[in-house]
């Protein structure tokens, strides 16, 4: 059954609330590992990796590989943290894209395995329902498998809270995961290849990563304990609703005192399976899952969920080795489709795997004592884990999250104090929304040993902040005691807000509802990374009673602090390097913020500051390699590196017109299965990319997308470059050029070389459709 709501649930990110602090520092032992590209292979940008780096984050059972340094003759996209590109939503803003019969990204494994996950996306279907693909897994050459791929849980578009709707704007939320098991353990060495057989039912598919791991055998039934299959009738086959049939074990699990198991099989569980006082065991999160969604009411949903506080709460429960796979695809806040949620005082979650539903475990106080730890938090909706509404004393620990669709995890004091609560030794990456790691309000917090990576927008790696409904001093709910964030490294974090139109710093801080002024928060032993707009950040109101303490930042795409609110802060042993801008602090309160050095510090203290009132663009930078990365001298932040790649991809661009949801961003997107259509009749029509600087373009390669369905067609497109976007010159003639599906629907121009910011492409004859059609635009120096 599903108790009742004790009141609205995931009141969430309204147009002044969706901003990140990120709260980490760091440069003590912790090693980064800067991930290589094998020769030859896909020639990404070498890029920090936030799995096993040594001491910090959570111990995983895989070893990682990312698909841009593996073998493939598929297309290298970004890297790029544009919000809403295809690469900006990868592990270190870079993928592989196979969008033809025989492409294929191929990894060599580096120990025994014998099972993976691999991180991929499909372009949308035009209903917004996604599509269902599948991928030919071979091994040392030879097939081993068919694995099923979807991008029925991804693509979202619109505001918050979202929809599924292609023709809206902004799309985002673009990845998905899957696993397999191989049947067998591979030697290292073995060769593990993704390979396309077919681009009928998707056009493209995407390769992010891929995580291998060695599986260890089904864990058996314990003594004594009950078994929901041959004990109450449970369907392994998941053919059947099991839901009633699990409750009742587990209810006789609580009267009887014994454990109850869920032994191998994928169980159908269309509600709530309500614990307390029980133990829920299976034979492992790759052997025991539950699964499902009511066939009608769209609001119920697999879940295993304490009683709620109203109904007296859960006490002493322990959910063991099993899966949670939902099938959530949109995001309702007043729905309870969670994987663990109510109230568990005295409680554990252990090794439990969670996927496909709105949040990890979003559990609504009081309660105390509770304790998520050696879990995995994969591709939901919303938060990964939320500690609501006076919840204290509580532990998420050596846990993985990635890919959700909120902050990645989160305590929220609404109404109701949290305390004493950590977040230690946890791996974060890519929230598409909001904050790696965030506390909004709360008393005596600790954010240690963690790891942070790739925030995508509206957010940073760590917030500490007073925001977002009851959260304030009069209720005791505000900031206060000693906030400790230790030992904590982050990489790529902070953003672009969206409507803030300006960045978001890796470790912000924010007094919206009320200053931070009751508390002593210590930032220590961390290393910041490459962050993609400021490292430190203050907005909304005064942040009191900061320090920072051994802090090494190196590389920030703006600034080393970005001051937008008063506060006081002390510096000890904090040092900064390669900072895009040449003052690195922007501070438009003056002597409303007020810093006190230590001794040790160097790198990010400028006095005056800047205060321009404009923004500057970001420089990324990858171990001190600016733009993202390439074979430059990393003593000199501001060199440009060599430009390699597609210099189009994710860049502004304009257009003379567009048809229905076809605009010109679809043109430098990366995903070749989206396109730009101008209005019909009515040549002649043009797009213009602004490449941001002046380059020297000498090919362009023009895309339709590939899919056999677009018949051959020839296209009259003439170039013309400019350096101001005011006076342009011809590159090229007026020609015609032939999209051919059979040769991947490509055509390539040669250009002079002549240096040009602004591109532009003007079509004035198409014989297949009367208007100008492009899926992508990309631009090379060679």
């Amino acid at each position: 059954m599903t108790p009742p709501l004790p009141g609205p649930r995931l009141l969430r990110r309204s147009l002044s609330a969706s901003l990140s602090l990120a709260l980490v520092a760091a440069g003590t032992a912790a090693a980064v590992v800067m991930a290589g590209a094998p020769s030859a292979q896909a020639a990404a940008v070498p890029a920090p990796s936030p799995v096993g780096i040594s001491g910090r984050g959570a111990t995983v059972p895989f070893k990682e590989q990312e698909a841009e340094y593996a073998a493939t003759n598929g297309s290298l996209i970004g890297p790029n943290r544009l919000y809403g590109s295809l690469p900006s939503e990868a592990s270190g803003r870079q993928a592989v894209t196979l969008d033809a019969a025989g492409e294929y990204v191929e990894f060599t494994l580096t120990a025994p395995a014998n099972a993976m996950t691999f991180r991929y996306s499909l372009p949308d279907n035009a209903a917004g329902t996604g599509r269902d693909a599948s991928l030919d897994l071979r091994v040392d050459g030879s097939s081993l498998k068919s694995v099923p791929v979807t991008s029925k849980y991804g693509w979202y578009y619109g505001g918050y809270p979202f929809n599924n709707n292609p023709g809206d704007t902004d799309p985002h939320h673009f990845y998905d995961e899957t696993r397999t098991m191989f049947g067998s353990t591979l030697a290292a060495g073995t060769k593990i290849r993704l390979q396309v057989t077919s681009t009928a039912a998707s056009p493209s598919f995407t390769i992010d990563l891929a995580d291998f791991e060695q599986v260890g055998a089904p864990v058996g039934k314990p003594s004594g304990a009950l078994d929901v299959v041959s004990d109450f009738g449970a369907d392994p086959t998941g053919a059947a609703d099991s839901t009633a049939k699990i409750q009742a074990a587990v209810d006789a699990g609580r009267t009887q005192g014994k454990e109850v198991y869920i032994p191998q099989g994928t169980f159908k569980v269309q509600d709530h399976i309500v614990v307390d006082k029980v133990t829920l065991r299976g034979a492992g999160p790759w052997y025991s899952v539950l699964t499902g969604r009511h066939p009608t009411d769209r609001s119920k949903a697999v879940g295993v969920y304490g009683k709620y506080s109203a109904q007296g709460g859960s006490s002493n429960v322990t959910l063991k080795d099993f899966a949670i796979i939902g099938d959530i695809r949109e995001r309702v806040d007043n729905d309870q489709v969670n994987a663990i949620g109510g109230a568990m005082s005295n409680s554990v979650v252990d090794n439990v795997w969670m996927q496909h539903t709105k949040c990890g475990a979003w559990m609504d106080g009081p309660m105390d004592n509770f304790t998520i730890r050696n879990s995995r938090i994969l591709d939901q909706t919303a938060d990964g884990v939320n500690f609501h509404y006076g919840v204290t004393n509580s532990t998420v620990t050596n846990t993985f999250v990635r890919n959700t669709g909120d902050d990645g995890l989160a305590m929220w004091a609404e109404n109701l104090p949290n305390v004493k609560n950590k977040f230690t030794f946890n791996t974060v990456i890519l929230p598409i929304l909001a904050n790696n790691i965030v506390t909004y309000g709360g008393k005596d917090i600790t954010i240690s040993d963690n790891v942070m990576s790739d925030t995508i927008t509206n957010g940073g790696g760590l917030h500490i902040a007073n925001r977002y409904p009851g959260v304030n001093s009069g209720r005791g709910t505000a900031v206060s005691g000693t906030h400790t964030a230790a030992r904590n490294t982050l990489i790529r974090t902070g953003n672009n807000d969206f409507n803030w139109r300006f960045g978001v710093g890796a470790i912000w801080f924010s007094g919206l509802n009320e200053p931070i002024s009751n508390a002593t928060v210590n930032i220590t032993d961390s290393e910041i990374l490459d962050s993609s707009y400021a490292a430190i950040h203050l907005i909304e109101g005064a942040s009191n009673g900061l320090h920072f303490d051994n802090i090494k930042i190196d590389g920030a795409g703006t600034y080393a602090l970005q001051i937008q609110a008063p506060g006081t802060a002390s510096f000890n042993k904090v040092v900064a390097t390669h900072i895009a801008q040449s003052n690195p602090i922007h501070n438009c309160v003056g002597s409303g913020f007020q810093i006190t050095q230590g001794t040790g510090n160097s790198g990010w203290y400028a006095n005056p500051p800047a205060c321009t009132g404009v923004w500057p663009d970001p420089v990324w930078t990858n171990g001190g390699v600016p733009g993202g990365g390439g074979p430059t001298d990393p003593t000199d932040p501001t060199d440009p590196p060599e430009e390699t790649g597609n210099l189009a991809q994710g860049r502004p661009i304009t257009e003379t017109s567009h048809a229905d949801v076809y605009g010109a961003g679809n043109a430098v997107d990366g995903n070749a299965g989206s396109y730009w259509e101008s209005r019909n009749n009515a040549f002649p029509q043009s797009v213009t990319v602004d490449l941001g600087a002046a380059k020297t373009v000498k090919r362009l390669v023009l895309k339709l997308p590939p899919a056999a369905a677009w018949a051959t067609r020839t296209q009259t497109i003439g170039v013309t470059g400019s350096t101001d976007n005011s006076a342009y010159s011809a590159l090229k003639a007026p020609a015609g050029y032939t999209f051919n599906p059979s040769s991947g629907n490509t055509a390539t121009v040669t250009l002079p070389g002549t240096p040009v910011r602004y591109l532009r492409l003007t079509f004035t004859a198409n014989t297949g459709w009367p208007a100008g059609q492009l899926s992508e635009l990309e631009a090379y120096t060679s």
